[in-house]
């Protein structure tokens, strides 16, 4: 597999104007430094006494959190590597998890690499790596670090295309094989107050399931300025949520969470087909990039069941977040944990589900007993893209076709350099060209 190349002669190619990568970040190797690494030697984490060396890729905000998460979830656990695009998310995301726990941050300047080639130092130096960056890289960046033999937790959505996608059922396989830990940062599966609302329906609370509702209704999410200086893919980058290229747009992006949990009340089935409707309302100035404002999706199970999936990211709307399912003795509010009608029922107990994920994990890691959440992931991602492709082209897709396509966003992550053009630009007007439903070919 072709590795991503780093470009040294261009100081402003992997950080924020005025800050080079000599200035801060060292990724000139990947060998950890012998004050900060050589001593955590890792055994077999016996008895909770052993040193675990966790790396982050990405230090944006979930990454951050995740990186706080899993200090606070083992005693032994030291950051020892951080990666970003940009140097300056690295620094402040180090800072601010030091502030937390300021004896398990270890990472000196030589263990936080810039760039798109910095992920592969994070996996050298760790045991276990928390991978939170743009989504067009999750299935690499997995699939290298188990490789490697390390444990893996990776963010949502977990691929953004069908070729990355069948890169990340690799890294899951491995993993089985190798015996590592792979968490899926799908946390509504963590959520006790979920878990005890779906095993509810499954024994009938609601009878049977007759729809699904699923809304992600919001403003647009994490609206960033355009900064002097930056080069469009510094830009594109900064502010990644915005282009199809890396994020894969918003029906993977967020509604995969809802998809999660409707597939989860199905007994874990994924629907078979889907129609959708989709396009660009009023988030149109350059600062939303390339995707759309507003999704809606019918996906179609087996058994005649439908999810109508709704997602929205436009300001001044109603706004919603909820996954509701309707049975033919009453309905299910999966998120607020309640059942209404015949057997009416409502949780009452508190969870953090984004702590319990690493809990969960470091605890499997310490006793030898892996997790893996490929079972789930990789289906509920899948149906995410399939619904995403279907409002791009205007056309019913179906699942059958999803598996059987390589169609992926180009570049292909691996080919991906700090030096290299972006693959979309921006017109004369300034504005990002989206797709066409009914025009637009992807599959």
């Amino acid at each position: 597999m072709a590795q991503a190349k780093t470009n040294e002669s261009q100081p402003g190619a992997a950080g924020l104007p005025g800050t080079t990568r000599r200035e801060f970040l060292k990724t000139s190797t990947g060998v950890a430094s012998a004050t900060v690494l050589g001593a955590l030697n890792v055994g077999l984490y016996a008895g909770g006494s052993d040193i675990i060396r966790v790396g982050m890729i990405g230090c944006g905000g979930r990454n951050s959190g995740a990186g706080d998460q899993a200090l606070a979830a083992d005693k032994g656990a030291r950051l020892v590597a951080m990666c970003d695009i940009f140097p300056d998310r690295v620094k402040a995301a180090r800072e601010n998890i030091r502030k937390r726990h300021p004896d398990q941050v270890v990472a000196d300047d030589d263990h936080c690499f810039a760039g798109f080639d910095g992920y592969r130092h994070v996996i050298e130096a760790a045991d276990v790596v928390t991978i939170a960056n743009a989504a067009k890289f999750h299935p690499l960046h997995a699939w290298s670090a188990i490789q490697a033999g390390k444990h893996v937790f990776v963010e949502k959505p977990h691929g953004i295309d069908p070729a990355g996608m069948k890169m990340m059922q690799r890294a899951a396989d491995l993993a089985k094989e190798k015996g590592l830990c792979l968490v899926s940062g799908l946390q509504s599966r963590y959520h006790t107050g979920y878990a005890e609302t779906v095993q509810r329906v499954y024994d009938g609370a609601i009878g049977e399931i007759v729809s699904i509702e699923e809304n992600f209704l919001r403003a647009p999410y994490v609206i960033i300025d355009r900064k002097p200086g930056l080069s469009e893919l510094q830009w594109q980058c900064s502010t990644q949520y915005h282009f199809r290229w890396l994020s894969g747009d918003d029906v993977p992006q967020s509604l995969v969470h809802n998809l999660d949990r409707a597939s989860w009340v199905m007994h874990n089935q994924v629907p078979v087909k889907c129609h959708g409707l989709g396009g660009r309302s009023s988030m149109t100035d350059p600062i939303y990039g390339d995707v759309f404002d507003h999704h809606s999706v019918v996906y179609q199970f087996a058994n005649g069941v439908r999810i109508y999936a709704f997602c929205r990211t436009t300001t001044g709307c109603y706004n919603e977040s909820s996954s509701v399912i309707f049975g033919s003795k009453g309905k299910a509010d999966i998120t607020a944990s309640r059942i209404t009608g015949e057997n009416p029922w409502r949780w009452t107990g508190k969870c953090d589900p984004y702590q319990r994920e690493h809990n969960l994990l470091f605890a499997a890691i310490r006793s030898g007993s892996p997790i893996n959440n490929g079972d789930y992931m990789i289906p509920s991602t899948l149906t995410g893209i399939m619904g995403q492709i279907s409002c791009y082209t205007g056309k019913e897709v179906t699942m059958e076709q999803m598996k059987q396509s390589d169609f992926f966003y180009p570049p292909r992550p691996e080919d991906c350099r700090d030096d290299m053009e972006p693959p979309v630009k921006a017109d004369a007007s300034g504005s990002y060209p989206v797709p066409v439903p009914g025009q637009t070919k992807l599959i």
